[in-house]
C-alpha cells in the first residue's frame, strides 16, 4: 500500500516518509534542495534524461528545480524512504554560500550523511524541539564542508530560460499564452518549446502547471482551503487539481492539509 506523510518544521525544512509499490511520480520539480535515503527496495527515476537507481542506503541529492520522476523499481518488493526538501535560502546559510551551488552527484553511499538524514527526518516527522532540529540540520550541512563532498559553483542558466520562468510565474493564476511568451523572447511559439525543454527536461506547460501544484501547496498550508486553492491558481475543477497534486505529491490536497 502506497503511503506517504509530510510534516514541515518552523525551521524551513519539511520532511517526507513514504511507502510507494505501485504508485509513480510523474515529471516534476521542487523549488528547494532534497536530500533523501532509500531504506529498502530500489528507486529508480530519471534525471535529466539519464536514468538512475538508488538502493538500501543510498543518498539521493536533488538540486532546485531538477526535473525528475520516481517508482520502484520492482513494484512487487516496493520502496520505502525518506527525503528533506531544504529552502535554498535556508541551505545557502547552512552551508556558508552565497550563491547557489548544486550537487556534482546524484546518488552517493556515505554513512554519516546517511544518518545525519535519518536523525533529522525522524527529529521533524515527531515533531522534536526546534532548538534540537536546528543542531541536526547543522549536523547534516557540516557533511558538505568536505571538499570530497558535492558541491560544485552553479552555473548560469540560460538567460531566456531563466526569464521565461519568471513570465509563467507571474502568470500561475491566469492561462499560460505561450503565443505572448514567445513573442517577448523574440521566438516562435516552437521555437521556444523546443529551447524550454531541451533546457528543462519538461515542456513550458508542464513546468507551468508543476509551479502552480509547488505553489498552492504553500497556500494550502496558509489557508487549508482546498476549493480557494482551485481557483487562486486557476484548476479547471477539483478533480484537475487532485490529479496534478498527487503526480507531484503522492497523495490529493485533502490528504495532505490533514497531516498539518
Amino acid at each position: 500500500m502506497d503511503k506517504f506523510i509530510y510534516k514541515n518544521s518552523e525551521l524551513g525544512i519539511t520532511a517526507l516518509s513514504a511507502k510507494m509499490n505501485k504508485f509513480s511520480y510523474k515529471k516534476h520539480a521542487h523549488e528547494e534542495y532534497a536530500l533523501g535515503v532509500t531504506l529498502r527496495g530500489v528507486q529508480e527515476y530519471k534525471l535529466e534524461g539519464w536514468s538512475k537507481a538508488s538502493y538500501a542506503n543510498g543518498v539521493m541529492l536533488f538540486n532546485p528545480e531538477q526535473v525528475h520522476d520516481g517508482k520502484a523499481g520492482h513494484y512487487k518488493e516496493g520502496i520505502d524512504y525518506v527525503m528533506l526538501y531544504i529552502k535554498p535560502e535556508l541551505f545557502l546559510e547552512g552551508v556558508n554560500q552565497k550563491d547557489i551551488v548544486t550537487f556534482s552527484e546524484p546518488i552517493v553511499y556515505k554513512d554519516k550523511l546517511k544518518v545525519d538524514i535519518l536523525n533529522l527526518s525522524k527529529a521533524v516527522l515527531n515533531n522534536y524541539d526546534d532548538a534540537l532540529c536546528n543542531e541536526l540540520y547543522l549536523e547534516l550541512v557540516d557533511n558538505f564542508s568536505s571538499k570530497e563532498l558535492f558541491l560544485n559553483n552553479y552555473k548560469n542558466e540560460n538567460q531566456l530560460i531563466k526569464k521565461a520562468k519568471e513570465m509563467i510565474y507571474y502568470e500561475l493564476d491566469n492561462v499560460l499564452y505561450l503565443e505572448d511568451i514567445a513573442k517577448k523572447l523574440s521566438l516562435s511559439k516552437f521555437e521556444f518549446i523546443r529551447l524550454f525543454k531541451a533546457n528543462t527536461g519538461i515542456t513550458p506547460y508542464q513546468f507551468f502547471l508543476n509551479a502552480k501544484v509547488v505553489h498552492s501547496k504553500k497556500y494550502l498550508e496558509i489557508t487549508k482551503d482546498i476549493y480557494a486553492a482551485v481557483v487562486e491558481f486557476g484548476f479547471t475543477d477539483l478533480s484537475h487539481y487532485n490529479r496534478n497534486f498527487k503526480k507531484v505529491y503522492g497523495l490529493t490536497p485533502l490528504q495532505y492539509i490533514s497531516q498539518l
